[in-house]
Formats: C-alpha cells, sequence, structure tokens
C-alpha cells in the first residue's frame, strides 16, 4: 500500500506558476507511474500530467496544460513535483496525485483577483 501526500496549492493570480508536490511512502512507493489529475467543481476529473517510475524522464501531459507545464521526480522517485505556468481561471480544482490504484487526498488550487 502506498500513502500520497499533496501540498503546494493556494490562492494563486492568472498569470502566475505554482508548483505542486506529491510524496509517496510505502513499500512500493516509488516504482510506478506517478500521475496528478485534477477536478473543478462540477466537472469530472481531468488527466493533467505523469510521469514514469523507471523511466523518470519519460513524461506525458494533458491537453489543458500541455506547453506550460512540467513534471518531475527527484532521484529517490518518491516525491513528484508538477509546475504549472501562466495560470488561467480553468487550473482552479482539487489537484490529485496518483501510483498505482493508490489516491491522495487532494490539494486545492483557487484562483484570486
Amino acid at each position: 500500500q502506498v500513502q500520497l501526500v499533496e501540498s503546494g496549492g493556494g490562492s494563486v493570480q492568472a498569470g502566475s506558476s505554482l508548483t505542486l508536490t506529491c510524496t509517496a511512502s510505502g513499500w512500493t512507493a516509488g516504482s510506478y507511474t506517478m500521475a496528478w489529475y485534477r477536478q473543478a467543481p462540477g466537472k469530472e476529473r481531468e488527466f493533467v500530467a505523469a510521469v514514469q517510475g523507471r523511466r523518470r524522464n519519460v513524461t506525458e501531459y494533458g491537453d489543458s496544460v500541455k506547453g506550460r507545464s512540467t513534471i518531475s521526480r527527484d532521484n529517490t522517485g518518491k516525491t513528484a513535483y508538477l509546475q504549472i505556468n501562466s495560470l488561467k481561471a480553468d487550473d482552479a480544482a482539487i489537484y490529485y496525485c496518483g501510483e498505482n490504484t493508490c489516491w491522495g487526498q487532494g490539494t486545492q488550487v483557487t484562483g484570486s483577483s
């Protein structure tokens, strides 16, 4: 069983950047692909980005953040980072981190005027 904890959410302004962190613990933590999804009120959960477990240079991005976000993983493989630049109002959501079949509780990103 893997436990995942997300952090880094908060109130952000349009056009700014933020970095979310996902820390995994447990026996197999760091072995699998880690992915970020997000869910805004009234919308379905949406894929944001993913980074493989062994080949950490292999990444994938959802269309909504492609070209303005970067996902990475530290050397232990147990911490993943998601940086999103040029934030838009549509980026406001609860961001969830997942590895294998486990999910964190999410971290909320809200927009500020």
